[in-house]
């Protein structure tokens, strides 16, 4: 008869692995961010994209705040979801450069990012919560307000201009 081993692994456990891997995710958008603007043609996108930047640094340096308060090394683990998100964005610059066409993948590629993002933050900031863990709750909670802002910005600038320009081309 086969025996089920029983994991000892808790919602601490947990927490953490999910801390290393939005912090990849972030680093991961990190670098992508630019070659999104660099790709961009329209300059409310490529500044959209420049903005956000500035807040992904911050992102950062907010969950090395919560590595901290937990006393771990901010460490990440490889992010397939956001592996996999990037790469299709990457795809999206190759097959629609200099179409119509090609700001809104960009934009439909940043908010899926951002979709994933708020789910992980409020997540977290949940499991925080419950494990007590206030100064985390806190920090995670400032990350996903931001993270909803720039969500609602990218659908506002869609609806206005990116599409419209894509659907009329």
């Amino acid at each position: 008869m086969a025996t089920t081993k029983v994991s000892s692994k808790g919602l601490n456990d947990l927490f953490h692995d999910t801390l290393k891997d939005i912090y990849f995710a972030e680093k991961k958008t990190l670098a992508t961010l630019p070659k999104m603007a660099k790709a961009a043609q329209s300059s409310e996108l490529k500044a959209a994209f420049e903005k956000h930047r500035g807040q992904t640094e911050e992102h950062v340096t907010r969950l090395e705040g919560v590595f901290e308060a937990m006393g771990k090394k901010p460490v990440g683990k490889t992010c397939a979801a956001i592996m996999g998100i990037t790469e299709e964005g990457a795809e999206i610059m190759e097959e629609y450069k200099g179409s119509p066409s090609l700001d809104a993948g960009l934009l439909a590629a940043a908010q899926t990012v951002e979709h994933y993002e708020i789910s992980r933050y409020g997540t977290l900031r949940t499991w925080a919560s419950e494990l007590g863990l206030t100064e985390a709750v806190n920090l995670l909670d400032l990350t996903l307000a931001e993270e909803k802002e720039t969500d609602a910005a990218l659908t506002e600038l869609a609806e206005s201009a990116v599409n419209v320009a894509a659907e009329a081309a």
